[in-house]
């Protein structure tokens, strides 16, 4: 073998404490408990940490700021973060990946800049329809993501129901789910006259301005026409229990519904923290007040199909504005979602390693399609996050990805990421990226899915 790591490693099945894994030309050949270990040529013994999959953040932005060249910090950030597989969004700068040569250009500057795995959405314009989707499936995109809200008319532009309807009815004979940033455009514009008017500012402010009625309406629409055409929708950011009981009563239909929410979701509350952060937790759908214990409790309910980290590459300084209606949307969250879910998991007395592997890991592989990925299982990439548990604060100077902020600067988590494989090379080590730009890999959708017969759905 080329490798064999020991710690207490999570599987599928089983938690094996003194386990290992054995690692040979990049793939997992074997895993065990105990002496009867292969022989191979390097042994790394992470002693009482954990190994987990290489986590899969199914919903990055990598190319917000600075474009493909964003690619090589947003995926440092991973890598420290225990992240080896982004699957990143089709919106970003400098245009909408709606098209062939588009995927092109990006796989050819994952290529040359990225230092960890990334899979890619693809999305549909205006200007191309559904022209290029079949050409964009078979270039392989895992998903297609549109909005329902319009942040920009060439960067992240507002899909209307009739153009939602054709791709649906398009993707309604494969397994490549459609992605929705849900909110309801009118709603939100009218809410936030309103509330501009009244002189209101904040982030309850903002939050009263994108209401639950915006991000209600937008999922309901989006999964009647998915009842309509048999397509899988998948509305990306849900922020509250009623969100994924929609979705769930449609599941209920026989409708292809899943739900998605993000780490900051379950954990920041407009009316607590909103004073103490400000814009540095402004997103979009908003974080609200009172909805963390109703989200937990869609997870414990197996509503959730994953969690993600909408991880967005913007400075601080798109947040320095006088009002918090003209600060940008988005945070970053590459480095810190692995020890913030698993801090979060385990305050409320959850198996919080295990809940990990399938939320952050094995249920986003699944989802995608990403058919080597997610699992410490024989036959995957060998892909590993390690986890040293204990006291660690958070500082936001720390971070790989080129920002140097977090709205988690200076909080307590219970475990860090203390190394990260890809295909079973060390890749972080702590304190150090270890590989060059151009080590990630474009990864293809494969077989699987969340509605295959293999897969997660029902």
């Amino acid at each position: 073998m080329d490798l064999l790591l020991r710690g207490t490693i999570i599987t599928p099945e089983a938690t094996l404490i003194g386990g290992w894994v054995a690692v040979e030309a990049g793939r997992i050949a074997a895993i065990g408990q105990g002496t009867d270990a292969p022989d191979a040529e390097k042994t790394v013994d992470h002693g009482a940490a954990l190994i987990l999959p290489g986590v899969v953040d199914g919903q990055t932005h990598a190319t917000s700021c600075k474009g493909m060249e964003g690619i090589a910090e947003t995926t440092r950030g991973a890598l420290a973060g225990g992240v080896t597989t982004l699957v990143d969004m089709p919106y970003d700068n400098p245009l909408p990946l709606d098209r062939p040569d588009r995927l092109a250009e990006k796989t050819a500057a994952i290529a040359a800049h990225a230092h960890a795995d990334m899979a890619l959405y693809g999305t549909a314009t205006r200007e191309t329809g559904t022209a290029e989707m079949r050409a964009l499936i078979e270039g392989g995109v895992c998903a297609f993501k549109i909005s329902s809200f319009e942040s920009s008319p060439t960067r992240f532009p507002r899909i209307g129901p009739d153009l939602m309807l054709d791709m649906m009815a398009l993707l309604a004979d494969t397994d490549l789910p459609l992605g929705l940033h849900n909110e309801d455009q009118e709603i939100v514009l009218a809410r936030m006259a309103e509330v501009r008017a009244a002189r209101r500012d904040g982030i309850e402010a903002h939050a009263e301005a994108r209401p639950m009625a915006a991000e209600l309406a937008a999922t309901a629409q989006f999964l009647a026409i998915a009842q309509a055409t048999g397509a899988h929708a998948h509305p990306v950011h849900l922020t509250g229990a009623e969100g994924f009981a929609q979705v769930a009563a449609f599941a209920g239909l026989g409708v292809r519904a899943t739900g998605e929410t993000c780490v900051h979701y379950l954990c920041l509350d407009a009316a607590r923290d909103g004073a103490r952060l400000g814009a540095r937790m402004k997103v979009n759908p908003p974080i609200r007040a009172g909805r963390v214990d109703g989200l937990w409790q869609a997870m414990v309910d197996g509503q959730i199909a994953f969690t993600s980290s909408d991880h967005s590459s913007w400075p601080i300084d798109n947040k320095l504005t006088d009002s918090i209606f003209d600060a940008g949307a988005g945070v970053p969250g590459l480095q810190t979602l692995l020890p913030l879910f698993y801090t979060l998991a385990e305050s409320r007395g959850l198996d919080a390693a295990r809940l990990a592997a399938e939320q952050l890991c094995t249920r986003p592989a699944r989802f995608f399609g990403l058919d080597a990925k997610g699992a410490i299982a024989p036959g995957k990439d060998a892909d590993f996050a390690v986890l040293e548990l204990g006291a660690f604060t958070y500082d936001e100077a720390s971070a790989e990805d080129g920002l140097k902020w977090s709205p988690f600067d200076g909080e307590t988590f219970s475990a860090r990421v203390a190394a990260t494989y890809l295909r079973g090379e060390p890749v972080w080590d702590g304190s150090r990226i270890l590989n060059t730009p151009g080590s990630g890999r474009y990864v293809k959708r494969g077989a699987g899915g969340w509605f295959t017969e293999e897969g997660q759905g029902q």
